[in-house]
């Protein structure tokens, strides 16, 4: 900007000096007050100038630090993202390897079933063949029949044992399944927090 008011005061010098063969004339004092004048406009324009200059200078440099401040804060915004892309990853992995666990849960509880099933069947046929054996018996007196009796009754306690041991068995398998449900639903709800924009 000096540069620019150097060359503009050196060419209203050189517009102002008079030619060397000239003659003096009255005119003179007229021209140095257009001088003075025209000196004290470029002053004006100079310091005009200036300010311009200067104020502009001021908002570049702001708008330099505004702008490294939006760089800075879409770098927190990205990682930020980043951050929880991988969140989200990891409980959709986390999500995956629960209902693998959940689905062979549930075929443990239906083979438990269908044991179950089986065992009260045969269950039911024992008690059916204990009856008829009563029968027997009390025509018999406890004769030939007593120790098919007692054979088919320590079967029946056998059976009835195992018929609680896999009760049990399936009780456990419930609650397990049960706690399988609520960790899904809480990974499910971890997703859908993750999934919901910042």
């Amino acid at each position: 900007m000096s540069t620019l008011v150097l060359c503009l005061l050196c060419t209203l010098a050189m517009v102002a000096q008079p030619a060397p063969v000239a003659p003096m004339s009255g005119s003179e004092p007229a021209q140095y007050q257009e001088l003075t004048l025209l000196f004290h406009g470029a002053l004006q324009l100079s310091q005009a100038l200036n300010g311009v200059y200067r104020a502009t200078d001021a908002q570049l440099t702001e708008a330099a630090h505004s702008l490294g401040l939006y760089g800075q804060a879409l770098g927190l915004l990205g990682q930020k993202v980043s951050q929880g892309q991988d969140a989200a990853q990891d409980l959709r992995a986390s999500l995956l390897e629960m209902q693998m666990e959940e689905d062979a849960l549930k075929l443990q509880a239906e083979a438990t079933a269908q044991a179950l099933g089986e065992v009260a069947q045969g269950q039911q046929v024992l008690r059916e063949r204990m009856k008829q054996l009563e029968v027997q018996l009390r025509a018999a007196w406890l004769g030939h029949a007593h120790p098919e009796f007692e054979a088919l009754k320590a079967h029946a306690d056998k059976q009835s044992h195992i018929l609680w041991a896999l009760t049990g068995h399936v009780q456990r398998q419930r609650q397990e399944m049960a706690a399988q449900q609520q960790r899904l639903r809480q990974i499910q709800e971890r997703l859908h927090t993750a999934a919901l924009p910042a």
